[in-house]
């Protein structure tokens, strides 16, 4: 089997090389990839030389030298199983979490899902992205009528739309200063959109909500981003914060914008989540990719409808060159031909 791999090189530069293909160790388990999802802020933040990221698998900053790999969900079928391995089977369909766009994959089996007849690999290459919005929602403790606002309108913001009117928002409000990307939450099922950066935008938010929105999920990671969306929140209002700001350069008014108000602010990075056992509002990795396929499933959210654009891993330069120049980047995957 002859195995490649998408690297980061050196900043800004990606390359498809060849790797070795590591068989199954005890517990482990071989996966030919379908399909892999691009997550643009976090790999444009490790491509880009970025040291101020997270671990995958803790929140401490790390120096991450180059090369780097990433490409965290994805799909495949079961090659072979480790010793001791009994989830899942060879020739299973499987989605994958917290592995790499690389044709195989070798991976603990904690980290392979079956996924049901019904679901694409296209869509199974969504699973673990799809429950980082759904993870920071559930924080929130959304209730039924609600209304509810996302900011920024990437890959997160619009898993955040569509998962937000399946919970029962009411209005769906998405915010992008990007009209195509505006247009796009409408399709997905936002019930009004809005441009950040009209001068008005807050105004026109509250108008529209009566006072202010009861929930709030902040994707961008831009504390501009965030004072504003707390601008736009009602009286005990929650604030998901889903993307990551990175940099500590910007204020808040935590007076007159949270103490006052008596806003919360939650921190809903994907690893600050239970590992073994769901509770209320607290659903572990496992669980909420399960509850996300039980959605596409019964048509209530729609995932490969996102997808922008699909490459072949031998265009990793361009598409990765584009990555990083373009802020209104498409929703990509890569086709392994696994199918």
């Amino acid at each position: 089997m002859t195995n490649h791999q998408i690297i980061f090189t050196a900043p800004g530069k990606a390359e498809l090389l060849e790797r070795p293909v590591v068989m199954p160790a005890p517990g482990m388990v071989l996966v030919r990839t379908a399909y892999s999802t691009i997550s643009s802020g976090t790999e444009r933040a490790n491509l880009s030389g970025d040291n101020n990221i997270s671990s995958e698998r803790g929140t401490e900053n790390m120096v991450h030298p180059f090369p780097r790999s990433i490409g965290y969900s994805s799909s495949g079928i079961v090659c072979a199983v480790g010793e001791g391995v009994t989830s899942v089977k060879e020739g299973d369909r499987v989605a994958v979490s917290w592995g790499k766009h690389s044709r195989y994959q070798t991976i603990d089996q904690s980290n392979v899902h079956p996924i049901p007849a019904e679901i694409t690999m296209q869509d199974a290459a969504f699973s673990l992205i799809g429950t980082f919005p759904m993870a920071a929602i559930r924080k929130c403790r959304l209730e039924i009528g609600e209304s509810a606002i996302v900011m920024g309108l990437g890959i997160l913001g619009r898993l955040a739309v569509q998962l937000l009117r399946a919970a029962g928002a009411c209005p769906v409000i998405a915010a992008d200063p990007v009209e195509e990307r505006r247009n796009l939450a409408l399709s997905l099922g936002a019930d009004l959109v809005f441009d950040p950066f009209a001068p008005d935008f807050a105004e026109q938010v509250r108008r529209a909500t009566g006072g202010g929105v009861k929930v709030a999920i902040e994707v961008t990671g831009q504390g501009k981003a965030l004072d504003q969306v707390l601008d736009c929140t009602a009286r005990f209002g929650r604030v998901g914060l889903l993307g990551c700001t990175r940099s500590s350069d910007f204020t808040i008014d935590y007076y007159r914008k949270v103490h006052g108000p008596g806003i919360t602010l939650i921190g809903a990075h994907t690893n600050a989540r239970p590992a073994h056992e769901s509770s209320a509002g607290w659903w572990t990795t496992r669980d909420d990719i399960q509850a996300l396929l039980r959605l596409v499933v019964g048509g209530r959210i729609r995932l490969a409808d996102m997808v922008q654009d699909v490459r072949k891993p031998d265009e990793a330069g361009e598409v990765f060159g584009r990555l990083m120049v373009d802020p209104n980047f498409p929703l990509t995957q890569f086709d392994w031909g696994a199918e």
